[in-house]
């Protein structure tokens, strides 16, 4: 008699990996090598790279590595992190009445401040920056009488107002976080207790509560799944808010409270749950439900894991359920998994940086100078903090407002370029870093291929099959199922006949293959409203799997937790299955299986499909499975190895007794399944099958590739795939050139090898190197140095069997070592710490999530669209950028330089030139519009920078802004003011009273026609803005009589000599440029 109690379907089973021992690297499956969860990875991935073994030195080595690792991450506390204190498992009584005492309450904070620490905190963080700090302490100085210059609002302001855009920016992104937090934790929820149910804010949920989830309602805490609506016990669940993926999740009921009458028995219920202690891993849960049966009085355990949780942040999408909290608050694993990575900092800022210590050197020196050359007498101290004071304005205040303002600019037009539609900038300070990228790390499956999936062959040991012979397997299967129907005889309970029994005809073996895919799988059918079947799984090439089946003749159409259902096409008739157990894929794993009984025949079969590397030691003896995975992997197909396994009852009945006492385990669970099923599963299973998968290129992948490898990037593909299929992939998407050789280092064992590989390489500069995970591994452990010293001279290189580790370690190194900007690309959840760790970080969203387009700095929808994010975009916002920061400098200087030469003429004394008003003028209303517009500049079109991206080559050489830019721009300040104030004097001597209007409205003109001088493209914007500055000047004349004598400006006199003060200044610059253009002109004026 067949047991009615329902059967779990998840029993997440990590497999052993038996290649271990002799192939000892991380063997990523071919056909699920990139969907490897992230924080699978980071539990377990350095072992196999660096050829784990038992030995207690390599355990005591990687136990060293993860407290290391725990370590480092306690540098990032804010707001939750990790907890500090130490974290036990639980206990929980289905009635605790000591909720609120015990364990963390469930709000959520994503605030950064609160009222009482948002100014201090605000403000320290303004005033780290050197240039608030040296304005602080300028505008601090004029509160000591004898360092007093002017009006004190003439140096507060510029700083107040630098202060309140930021702070006001701070406050408003921190309240819209409150508000967030506010509504989510308000958000109410049913809770269920003795006296019915109650509604209560999510913030007041507590360990212990049992809550319900209505269908499209977030999950408020961890929990586990009591009841469902479904009579399966089963319900769907959404994850991508966790783990970035966008496909369903299948969550199961506890057993034996799904079979209660109601929901209302729960209260009847006694009963305590156990948990393991609050870790990162929403992968893994290790639990049990124990209580007393009433009806026999006897204590029963059943276990708990992954499947019967509910984690916060995800939504349920079917039926309604009762969860069981067990982590609240910040003991939760969506909270333990939010991490705050390391704010990046763009190049062009860090150079800005040093050129304001440059400036602050400058400004000290002309100080000492002028002070020296009056002969260092009486206070001359005092004269020196006078005269930095009145040469203030060298470092200037606004450049970080103008650069944080074309940023915001730059990354607005990138948001609305029809051409990359989707593009979101989520970092906005980095658009000036896209100009200026040395070397491209990028991922494979989803990123260079569409993870896009379809079966193109299927080999069975004597015969293959391609997509123009599919229909040959049609035909097959159609009569094997026909023959299986008239020859079926039934001779009694769980026996079976056949006539011409032992026959293998290819009909049978095509049937069973066919079948198999059709079982082995986790995929669940959708059937909408028109009646089509849609298909929701975790892996693209499952689902592609299954609708080639559908295709050949044989269609999934109904799953549940107990049972498959498989519709014969040809004949109509439907079979069912029961599913006894499942043993999910996993990245540690790479295969996964499945136990079946067929509800005609009464057979238990085991099938399981993998990887080759783990699947070889796996299945019986042959001589041609490893030849056709290379064949097929050189064809650039994702292969899969599938076999089965007869049970008989006996067998079976021993396998489920065995396995249900590893599942009660509390210690070392997974260890002892694995045991199990290593033991009675996992030997001598039948071959029957190979598949290979083909993952189509993405959309404009080759011309991409091509163009980006012309601008002078160095290109880098790390995946997780086998070498054979890595290598297609990359002579396909035209990562390697026609002329370009492969060099391959691959299975290499000790350091002596890698000295070898690496003395070869070296004579061959212009190649592509393709190198395993176990190679990889062996360079950067023993040659680091002189492997990257190689490889990043190389233009592509391609890793192959990477982890996240890997591809994370690689783009450090990189970046280290090189000093060259990175910019990494991805589109799964094992790319995001290679996208952290880059220079820019690009995520694509794509199948796979959006999990690595949220960790991401910009994203995209589809690789190309890199192509005019760098060229063009990343172009003008280096380019912009570059020209804006030294004119605002050159800004700052010509007034400084003036004022100097104005000390310097009346006996080194430190008075103002300019006061009050002019001073604030000078830098906003007058100069700040015409300068700023230059954020609209470009210097070549959009049709030539893309035509030739050789134009790129020249931004990675950071020639824009350089030190000899800069002092080019110092040597013009000082000519200007120079000329300026000089001839002001000279030309006015007799009407030198009038000395501040003359030198400053020849200033004002001067800064007017530079920016004209220094514009390549005329924008609307830059006409109106210059002839609106020029009227407000004029207007504002009237306005400030105290400067300005309108009865002695408006003569001819002022006019014509101001004509001549500023065409002196500004004409010789102007025919400068002409000459340099006409005899050393730029790389770009050629093509225009």
């Amino acid at each position: 008699m067949r047991n009615t109690r329902p059967i779990e379907l998840r029993k997440l089973m990590p497999f052993t990996d038996r290649a271990r021992s002799s192939r000892k690297y991380r063997t990523s499956d071919s056909i699920h090598s990139d969907e490897d969860p992230l924080i699978d990875e980071e539990l377990g991935e350095s072992a196999p790279l660096t050829g784990a073994s038992d030995s207690p030195q390599l355990r005591r080595r990687n136990n060293n590595n993860n407290n290391n690792r725990r370590r480092k991450k306690k540098k990032f506390p804010w707001p939750f992190g990790n907890s500090t204190r130490k974290q036990n498992p639980r206990t929980i009584s289905l009635h605790a009445d000591d909720k609120q005492k015990k364990y963390a309450p469930n709000i959520i904070v994503n605030q950064k401040y609160n009222i009482i620490t948002f100014l201090p905190i605000v403000l320290f963080e303004q005033f780290v920056v050197f240039f608030n700090l040296y304005f602080l302490l300028v505008a601090l100085s004029q509160f000591v009488p004898a360092l007093k210059i002017g009006y004190i609002f003439t140096y507060f302001g510029p700083l107040c107002f630098v202060l309140l855009v930021t702070i006001s920016k701070e406050a408003m992104d921190d309240f819209q976080r409150h508000k967030r937090d506010k509504e989510a934790n308000s958000q109410l929820y049913q809770a269920l207790s003795s006296d019915g149910f109650k509604s209560i804010p999510s913030s007041r949920i507590r360990v212990g509560d049992m809550i319900v989830i209505q269908k499209d309602q977030r999950i408020p805490a961890d929990m586990i799944l009591l009841r469902t609506t479904e009579d399966s016990g089963s319900c769907f669940i959404r994850t991508d808010q966790l783990d970035g993926e966008t496909d369903w999740k299948l969550r199961l009921a506890v057993p034996s409270l799904q079979r209660l009458p109601s929901d209302d028995a729960l209260n009847v219920v006694r009963g305590d749950i156990y948990a393991d202690s609050p870790h990162k891993d929403i992968h893994s849960f290790v639990g049990t439900f124990t209580h007393v049966d009433e009806d026999t009085g006897i204590e029963q355990m059943e276990p708990l894991g992954v499947e019967n949780t509910l984690w916060t942040n995800t939504v349920l999408a079917s039926g309604t359920a009762i969860g069981f909290v067990i982590y609240t608050g910040k003991d939760t694993r969506a909270v333990m998994n939010t991490n705050h990575p390391k704010t990046k900092v763009g190049l062009i800022d860090r150079e800005i940086n040093r050129l304001a210590k440059i400036l602050f050197i400058v400004t000290l020196a002309l100080s000492i100078a002028m002070v020296g050359l009056n002969g260092f007498h009486g206070l001359w101290y005092i004269y020196v903090f006078r005269f930095l004071i009145l040469f203030s304005s060298i470092i200037p205040i606004s450049l970080r407002v103008n650069l944080d303002m074309g940023k915001t600019v730059y990354a607005r037009q990138i948001e609305r370029d029809s051409e990359i539609e989707g593009t979101i900038v989520r970092t906005s300070t980095l658009p000036e870093e896209l100009g200026r990228i040395g070397y491209l790390l990028s991922d494979k499956t989803g990123t260079l291929t569409k993870n896009d999936m379809e079966l193109k062959k299927l080999h069975m040991g004597t015969m293959s099959y391609s997509l123009d012979t599919m229909d040959e397997i049609m035909s097959h299967l159609a009569t094997a199922f026909a023959e299986n129907e008239a020859a079926l005889i039934q001779t009694g309970p769980g026996v079976v006949g056949m006539s011409g029994k032992g026959r293998r005809n290819i009909a049978s073996r095509v049937k069973e293959i066919v079948q198999a895919l059709a079982l082995c799988h986790n995929v669940t059918p959708v059937i909408g409203e028109d009646g089509d079947i849609t298909y929701q799984a975790s892996s693209p090439d499952e689902v592609a799997i299954v609708k080639w089946t559908e295709q050949m003749g044989l269609t999934l159409v109904g799953r549940d937790v107990n049972k498959i259902q498989l519709r014969v096409e040809s004949s109509g008739d439907t079979l069912e299955y029961d599913i006894l157990h499942i043993f999910p894929f996993t990245s540690e794993t790479k295969r996964m299986g499945i136990i079946i009984r067929d509800r005609q025949t009464q057979e238990v079969t085991f099938y399981e499909k993998g990887a080759d590397v783990v699947m070889s030691g796996i299945v019986q003896y042959n001589d041609w499975l490893d030849e056709e995975c290379g064949n097929m992997a050189r064809e650039g197909l994702r292969t899969l190895v599938v076999a089965k396994k007869r049970l008989s009852e006996e067998m079976y009945e021993d396998f489920k007794t065995k396995y249900h006492e590893a599942e009660l385990s509390i210690h070392d669970r997974n260890t002892r399944k694995q045991g199990v099923i290593e033991e009675v599963l996992e030997t001598e299973l039948e071959l029957l099958g190979l598949t290979g998968v083909e993952d189509k290129l993405q959309d404009g992948v080759k011309n991409t590739l091509e163009q980006l490898r012309n601008a002078g990037l160095r290109i880098w593909m790390l995946t997780g795939d086998k070498i054979e299929t890595a290598t297609c992939i990359a002579v396909s998407s035209k990562l390697v050139s026609r002329n370009q050789n492969i060099h391959q280092i691959a299975k290499l064992k000790v350091p002596v090898e890698v000295l070898n590989e690496l003395d070869n390489l070296r004579s061959k500069v212009d190649c592509c190197l393709v190198i395993d995970g176990e190679s990889l591994q062996l360079c950067l452990d023993h040659f680091q140095d002189e492997f990257i010293d190689v490889a990043t001279l190389l233009p592509a290189v391609v890793c192959c069997r990477c982890s996240p580790t890997q591809k994370a370690e690689i783009t450090r190194l990189i970046k280290e070592y090189t000093q060259k900007r990175v910019l990494s690309i991805g589109d799964g959840g094992n790319d995001v710490s290679m996208i952290q760790a880059a220079n820019v970080g690009v995520g694509i969203v794509g199948k796979e999530g959006r999990q690595a387009s949220l960790a991401a700095d910009f994203s995209v929808t589809q690789f190309s669209h890199l192509t005019k994010l760098m060229l063009w975009h990343g172009r003008n916002s280096y380019k912009r950028s570059a020209k804006l920061s030294q004119f605002v400098i050159h800004r700052g200087l010509i007034i400084s330089v003036m004022q100097a030469v104005f000390s310097a003429l009346f006996y080194f004394a430190p008075i103002a030139l300019y006061q009050g008003m002019l001073v604030v003028g000078y830098a906003t209303v007058y100069t700040m519009a015409p300068v700023f517009s230059l954020v609209l500049d470009q210097d070549v079109s959009e049709e030539i920078a893309l035509l030739y991206p050789e134009l790129y080559k020249e931004l990675t050489k950071g020639r824009s802004l350089s030190f000899r830019t800069f002092f080019t721009w110092l040597l013009i300040s000082v000519y200007q003011g120079g000329a300026i104030m000089i001839l002001s004097i000279i030309l006015f001597e007799d009407e030198f009273i009038h000395i501040v209007s003359i030198s400053f409205t020849a200033l004002i003109l001067n800064e007017l026609l530079m920016v004209a001088l220094e514009i390549n493209t005329w924008h609307r914007v830059m006409v109106i803005s210059e002839v609106v500055t020029v009227l407000i000047y004029i207007g504002s004349m009237w306005l400030l009589p105290t400067y300005f004598d309108m009865s002695f400006i408006l003569t001819g006199r002022f006019v014509w000599k101001v004509v001549v003060i500023t065409a002196v200044s500004s004409l010789p610059l102007y025919v400068a440029k002409i000459i340099k253009r006409r005899y050393a002109p730029p790389s770009y004026t050629k093509l225009t």
